[in-house]
């Protein structure tokens, strides 16, 4: 018996009834020979890891733009939070840890330079041509299906496909494992973003209102914990996840709360602006000159994608210093240099 095959055993013995089963999984796009030391499960979690679009997450917001103190959280470390959250959920309701594990590793894969505000431009910019919305989570399922491994896509497997995607539109996950990563994302964001508000002098402890701290807790680390306990033990034996009513709402609130605070504030977007018209300006240089843009998404115009999306997929991709660099090599003047011949 294979190493895989042994593995997927355990899950029937191991895992609750109500958890994902490598096994049992709805595939991939595209049949694959499956691997005889991994499940899919495994094997989609290491496809994200070893992909470029994560390795690029280093250098992209979360919530401070362009932070000089080597503390603030990036839109890697928070995805590195959202998987250690959601795989201690996953182990303790005995749910499939390796799938909570692949979609939190790839929920976020889709964010743009300069985060939500990013993403703002890139919105609007599609919807001006026609094409939609931009959502990070649609852009994360069409890097796993299409853009990664220079077009080839990862060819991930439908339960990794639908939890990426889901964890950032209205409709629900079909796995629980899934559902685990949409709240985990949740709590992460939340209480992560106020220890970085706080080390920036945006808050206090002592601004978190009382209503919510009182259920909460009064750090955050309390708050995190108060948050893991009350989803794993909400969800104990059940076929969903989910919170407390009480805990949910005082949650929700502190969400609530950070907008007003935080994710509106002067403090953070006084340079957001600016970001934002540097990437207008790259978006309308690209579409005037897609002759300047990767063979990739060249390719994709010549495939019958139309270029305002293929421009947009560029631009999504960057981080936030390529972003700047490219603005400078083609908008601001470069010192002149004699050439020399030795």
């Amino acid at each position: 018996m294979l190493i895989r095959e042994e593995i997927e055993n355990r899950e029937y013995q191991i895992l609750s009834p109500y958890a994902a089963h490598a096994k049992d999984s709805r595939g991939r796009r595209v049949w694959e020979e499956p691997c005889d030391m991994r499940t899919c499960f495994q094997r989609d979690r290491d496809r994200i890891i070893h992909s470029k679009s994560f390795r690029r997450l280093k250098n992209k917001t979360q919530v401070f733009l362009a932070p000089e103190d080597d503390h603030y959280r990036t839109r890697l470390t928070h995805t590195l939070e959202v998987s250690q959250i959601a795989r201690t959920v996953a182990k303790a309701l005995r749910l499939n840890e390796d799938l909570t594990e692949a979609i939190a590793l790839g929920h976020d894969l889709g964010h743009t330079p300069y985060g939500h505000s990013g993403e703002k431009v890139l919105d609007e910019v599609l919807s001006e041509a026609g094409l939609g919305r931009f959502l990070h989570a649609e852009q994360s399922l069409r890097i796993v299906d299409i853009l990664e491994r220079n077009g080839e896509g990862l060819n991930l497997s439908y339960e990794v496909r639908d939890g990426i995607l889901m964890h950032g539109v209205p409709t629900i996950p079909e796995t629980l494992e899934g559902r685990i990563v949409r709240l985990s994302d949740k709590i992460a964001y939340i209480n992560h973003d106020i220890d970085d508000a706080i080390r920036a002098r945006v808050l206090t402890e002592e601004d978190i209102p009382d209503k919510y701290a009182d259920v909460l807790g009064h750090s955050v680390k309390v708050r995190l914990n108060t948050l893991v306990h009350d989803l794993i033990m909400s969800s104990l034996g059940k076929d969903d996840i989910m919170l407390s009513p009480e805990v949910y709402d005082a949650m929700m609130g502190l969400r609530d709360f950070m907008f007003e605070k935080v994710y509106t504030s002067s403090t953070v977007k006084h340079e957001e602006q600016k970001a934002q018209d540097m990437l207008r300006v790259l978006y309308r240089y690209y579409l005037e000159h897609t002759d300047k843009i990767p063979e990739l998404y060249r390719r994709l115009i010549e495939n019958g994608e139309r270029k305002e999306r293929a421009v947009c997929d560029y631009i999504a991709g960057m981080t936030d210093p390529y972003a700047v660099q490219t603005y400078e090599e083609l908008f601001v003047p470069q010192g002149w240099r004699e050439s020399r011949v030795y």
